[in-house]
């Protein structure tokens, strides 16, 4: 059963042991060839990311994290894992959320990286402790996300880290090269809007799934002391087809607001937090949105930021006009965030990209 980590354990050459143990698998008949062509290219990336860290111990990182990612990938290959609406995080007998975590960490430039307005953080904690329902509205950019978001925080605020919900589409929850990453997380299944239409004949069957996924989310927001991350996009950022420029996909105003409805309905307290997350170099999405299942994985050492705000109070008005600005103000409010992460990043500029309403830290060191 555990073809490849038996591998690891026998001490052969990196690249022989992993691709090797690929290619049997194949010839059994046990891996199909598109998603063994799929892990020879993210072991391939992978590698060529992890030696980009100038890291002495590379080799052995990636020998490490990639024979435990390939071996999970072919036991799902072989008896597939079935997620539920509601997909609490995985931890024993096998810990999926700590193999997340170790595999993601070594792609993450530390002293490249900073989190905007971290004393926030604490401030939702605060919130938890005492009952309150509280959503992070986010733009997304990568499959690594809810990972990054995780490593940033693990040291200094390990409840959200390991606590944290996602609203996560079915993609990340049926490609096999991704769903042993997404069974260590905390999950709200749903199908997105860009997608619900691939296959006309199934839009009915993803409809009545995310009404079930709705009920599972008013459910635990109903107990209180809940945590959830959702992007009102829909989907990835992606940038732009002529600048090529990175920039906070635009949240679409119905997400919100059913998001708002299900907070205000839950009986607990709710608070709504506009946060922003600038990570796409680690694992950036397709140009495009792509129907297939099965997408390419582009992965790359480099810093990432994150950013939250204070929260954003609903107007107590419910037409469409109120939703609309509300919905603006969230993303207005990401986006300030997003340039202040991309100057600090991209432009160079450190801690010194801090602004008046924006302070950056690395609270890792």
């Amino acid at each position: 059963m555990y073809q490849i980590l038996n591998c690891l354990h026998q001490k052969q050459p990196l690249r022989k042991e992993l691709l090797s143990g690929i290619k049997k698998e194949v010839e059994a008949g046990r891996l199909p060839p598109n998603v063994a062509a799929g892990m020879e290219e993210f072991y391939r990336n992978y590698k060529n990311a992890i030696f980009q860290s100038g890291d002495p111990a590379a080799a052995e990182t990636v020998l490490s994290n990639m024979a435990v990612a390939l071996d999970l990938m072919l036991l799902d290959v072989k008896d597939p894992f079935f997620f539920q609406p509601y997909h609490k995080a995985l931890r024993e007998p096998f810990d999926y959320y700590m193999f997340g975590q170790n595999y993601i960490r070594p792609l993450i430039d530390f002293r490249n990286s900073y989190v905007g307005n971290h004393s926030l953080f604490y401030e939702i904690e605060e919130k938890l402790k005492q009952g309150h329902n509280v959503v992070l509205f986010s733009n997304h950019q990568t499959e690594a996300d809810p990972a990054v978001i995780a490593l940033l925080l693990e040291k200094t605020n390990p409840h959200i880290a390991e606590n944290l919900i996602y609203v996560a589409g079915d993609r990340v929850i049926t490609d096999p090269l991704c769903k042993p990453f997404s069974m260590g997380r905390n999950l709200i299944c749903v199908y997105s809007k860009k997608h619900m239409f691939d296959i006309p004949e199934l839009a009915d069957m993803k409809r009545k799934a995310n009404i079930r996924s709705l009920k599972e989310m008013a459910l635990l927001l109903r107990t209180g002391s809940k945590l959830v991350w959702i992007a009102p996009s829909g989907g990835r950022d992606r940038p732009d087809p002529v600048t090529g420029e990175w920039n906070p996909a635009p949240f679409d105003s119905s997400s919100v607001d059913n998001m708002r409805r299900l907070i205000e309905s839950s009986g607990a307290p709710g608070h709504m937090y506009p946060l922003a997350l600038l990570c796409y170099d680690i694992m950036p999405p397709p140009s495009k949105v792509e129907k297939e299942i099965g997408e390419r994985r582009i992965i790359s050492f480099h810093g990432a930021g994150l950013s939250v705000a204070p929260e954003i109070a609903a107007n107590c008005e419910k037409s469409e006009e109120v939703k609309d600005v509300y919905t603006q103000a969230l993303y207005k409010s990401v986006t300030e965030q997003y340039n202040v992460l991309k100057s600090a990043i991209h432009g160079k500029q450190g801690l010194e990209a801090s602004t008046a309403g924006i302070a950056l830290s690395q609270p890792w060191n």
